[in-house]
């Protein structure tokens, strides 16, 4: 079920993904899930925001429904079963559950958010933050990509009406549970031999972007004591970021640099760059943050703190996906929208495949076929469950 989409918004080049949100990519995926849906009788539906639903039954905030999914989008160069996985694997366990002659009693439903990765934005899990009002209108829409093309703007050539996004009440109120299935973005069910496993946590984490300012000069002409030059605060803090990070048991990240004006033989006038940080504890989060602004100007763009999910939905889902031994329960570091949902109060919970690499945003994401068969049929396995199955047939 992949195979139809690996060729789109692939780099043959590197093998890897690029998917922005509102691309010519991500149109074309969309109109992928709109024919999977359609194919299965499903009822399709777009939200004010660009979230796509896909419902066996007709859910109403009386009747909500059990949902599953993930994303489309990527991360630049990004690997081809972030996300993808989650909403294929979505659409075999509905299959699967059909081919049991299961009638479940509420309504099933899958789900792929809008811009999970934040690629094109800056701010990561746009589609689900807006839909949960944790990410306000105004400053979405102001938001700009590198062509400094604004959110606005895109969402209306697509042909949306950019002004109607932000919290919508009616949409969460369909969503009764959600459940999430992800390649698992380490090696945690590696070092424990298992094909799938349960999150316990999202570990708090967030993006800030940091701004240095200098003086653009030419790069033969002027003396280095005369020289008012970004590049070197912006190296101090790369180097005291990874150190203060071993220092504090946190990651920090500088993966998106901007040098303006962008010459090989001229000093730069600005540098901005974007720190991403995340550990066990909000705390040391915030403080290696607070350690590193002094020589530059600082502006948080996302921010999610630590996500417990439901101890009782966690369990049964181990119990359920494990077969025989109930499935490892472990926390990651990654971002979800399944934490974003479970922040706004929705009963969420996670399942992870298996990557044998422990690698991911990159191209050599992996995980293995009879793993994501065991993932379905885990999914399934939690869908049936959850939804509480009238009957089988046959």
């Amino acid at each position: 079920m992949l195979e139809p989409i690996a060729h789109v918004g692939l780099d043959p080049g590197t093998g890897g993904y690029v998917r922005d949100a509102w691309s010519e990519a991500d149109m074309e995926l969309r109109e992928w899930f709109a024919g999977e849906a359609a194919r299965r009788g499903l009822d399709l539906r777009e939200d004010r925001n660009g979230n796509l639903w896909a419902w066996w039954g007709d859910p109403s905030p009386g009747r909500p429904g059990v949902v599953t999914g993930s994303h489309l989008d990527s991360v630049r160069q990004g690997g081809a079963y972030d996300g993808p996985l989650g909403v294929v694997s979505a659409f075999a366990a509905l299959d699967l559950l059909r081919k049991r002659g299961v009638s479940p009693s509420k309504p099933l439903g899958v789900a792929c958010f809008t811009d999970e990765e934040g690629a094109r934005f800056g701010v990561p899990c746009m589609g689900s933050r807006l839909l949960t009002g944790a990410l306000e209108a105004d400053r979405a829409l102001a938001l700009t990509d590198d062509d400094g093309d604004t959110l606005a703007d895109v969402m209306t050539r697509a042909g949306r009406k950019a002004r109607e996004i932000g919290r919508d009440a009616g949409t969460l109120a369909m969503i009764g549970t959600f459940v999430e299935l992800h390649v698992e973005q380490g090696r945690g069910l590696v070092d424990q031999g298992r094909p799938v496993g349960v999150a316990s946590a999202i570990r708090p984490h967030g993006r800030w972007r940091f701004d240095f300012r200098g003086r653009a000069d030419h790069a033969g002409t002027t003396r280095l004591a005369d020289r008012d030059d970004p590049m070197l605060p912006f190296a101090r803090m790369v180097l005291a970021a990874r150190e203060n990070a071993e220092r504090r048991g946190v990651v920090a990240t500088v993966g998106k640099v901007r040098v303006s004006p962008g010459n090989a033989n001229a000093i730069p006038g600005h540098v901005s760059a974007w720190l991403d940080v995340r550990g066990p504890g909000a705390a040391d989060v915030r403080a290696l943050v607070a350690d590193l602004a002094g020589a530059a100007e600082v502006r948080e763009e996302s921010w999610t703190p630590v996500v417990d999910f439901d101890p009782a939905l966690r369990d049964r889902l181990a119990r359920v996906a494990g077969g025989d031994t109930p499935a490892p329960i472990l926390p990651t570091g990654a971002g979800h929208d399944a934490g974003i949902l479970a922040t706004a109060g929705v009963p969420s919970a996670m399942l992870f495949v298996r990557n044998p690499t422990g690698v991911s945003h990159s191209p050599d994401e992996h995980a293995e076929q009879a793993d994501c068969e065991a993932g379905v049929v885990a999914l399934a396995d939690v869908l049936e469950a959850l939804s509480e199955t009238k009957s089988r047939q046959g």
